[in-house]
């Protein structure tokens, strides 16, 4: 096992469920991720996953990853929208296949680009299977997508299972930035039916939400759009931290 898989499993043992904090390097200055990587880190995020849908190159993500580097200790994830998009500073790469794109290129063929450049850099590769659900915000017109319906649970249970029963090392249920959160019901149905870690990610902006879907079965949350948008970054962050903490504990309860 990877050192950074090793950090995330134990993580998840200790805390239940675990936060980690997405940087977009389009929308975000190295100065910017530099302050914003202090705040989260010190709320108690786990990691920090760096990426965007549009508009990133290998140079932008390296200035966000060296300055966040440069104030905090916790793994740097790169989330790559393109190959273009990696960084030989980070600590792995979430190797992603959209499962559900309809265009084979984001399934299997960026995975080819960028496999030599991930060797190359030396960085641990941890693969995920991504399912796009709901609205599915810009990732999904990005990424040749029809996002699943909220209305069927089942479906995204079946490409889970799928993903798992193919070797994916992580399943993430990607409701897009901007979008209405994944709804409790599918991450409880997908929770039931894999056994690999589950993250969440997409819409979630309140403490409240994050505690459901924790409480349902995510093992990692995943929030970006809040950090733009509150001016007490580790408030906020630490509010969220707390709501997944305590939604993982009530589910562990239910299940003891």
């Amino acid at each position: 096992m990877g050192k950074v898989k090793n950090y995330i499993i134990e993580k998840i043992r200790e805390r239940g469920a675990i936060h980690m904090t997405l940087i977009d390097p389009d929308k975000t200055t190295p100065d910017q991720a530099a302050k914003i990587a202090r705040e989260v880190s010190k709320a108690g995020s786990a990691a920090i996953m760096i990426g965007g849908s549009t508009g990133v190159s290998e140079r932008m993500t390296d200035d966000i990853v060296l300055a966040i580097k440069q104030v905090t200790d916790i793994p740097v994830i790169l989330f790559p929208g393109t190959p273009s998009a990696l960084s030989r500073y980070a600590d792995a790469v979430w190797f992603i296949s959209v499962l559900n794109s309809a265009n084979p290129y984001f399934i299997t063929g960026a995975q080819m680009q960028g496999a030599p450049i991930v060797k190359k850099y030396g960085l641990e590769a941890l693969s995920l299977g991504y399912i796009i659900v709901g609205e599915g915000g810009t990732v999904s017109i990005v990424s040749y997508t029809r996002p699943l319906p909220f209305g069927k649970p089942d479906v995204a249970a079946a490409y889970a299972l799928a993903a798992e029963y193919m070797g994916f090392q992580f399943i993430y249920l990607e409701g897009g930035s901007g979008a209405k959160p994944v709804p409790p019901k599918i991450v409880r149905m997908v929770r039931g039916t894999v056994s690999v870690p589950l993250i969440v990610g997409g819409g979630i902006r309140r403490p409240e939400t994050a505690r459901k879907i924790s409480q349902a079965g995510a093992d990692i949350i995943v929030t970006g759009t809040l950090v733009e948008k509150t001016q007490d970054i580790q408030d906020a962050i630490a509010q969220i931290v707390k709501a997944i903490e305590e939604g993982a504990r009530s589910r562990n309860q239910q299940t003891a």
